[in-house]
């Protein structure tokens, strides 16, 4: 039997559904102030439609996007707190040279390539990291 689209969702069901862990939704909860999930006896959590919906667009800001936590924080303020739809957000925000992206960008949260040089001098520390590692053990 399946659940009404419009019944709560326990933090179980709704890490399942949106391929998200548990301890990444309760992180969540403490940086997006706008994620009120109802809490019952013993701080179980029943979530909302509503709420199900919020968490999905923060996922797609944070994974599809690569916005970090600080850019998809200032985009949601900007909104008033409601995502609707995630894809038409971004491009608009984008075309209006909006500053959470320069800060989603600025802070690493984008997905530029890296150059052939800065693959190989990564390659180069990784290699000296080992290097020291096999000293140490």
């Amino acid at each position: 039997m399946q659940k009404s689209p419009d019944a709560f969702r326990t933090i179980s069901e709704v890490s399942a559904e949106l391929e998200v862990p548990q301890h990444v939704l309760r992180f969540w909860e403490t940086k997006f102030k706008v994620v009120k999930p109802l809490k019952r006896g013993g701080g179980r959590r029943y979530y909302r439609p509503s709420d199900v919906e919020l968490i999905r667009g923060i996922r797609d800001l944070l994974y599809k996007h690569g916005f970090t936590i600080r850019g998809a924080q200032k985009l949601l303020k900007e909104q008033g707190g409601r995502i609707d739809n995630v894809d038409a957000m971004v491009s608009a925000a984008r075309a209006e040279g909006n500053p959470a992206l320069a800060q989603a960008g600025s802070d690493g949260g984008g997905s530029a390539p890296l150059s052939g040089d800065a693959k190989a001098q990564l390659r180069g520390v990784l290699s000296d990291l080992k290097e020291l590692k096999e000293m140490l053990t």
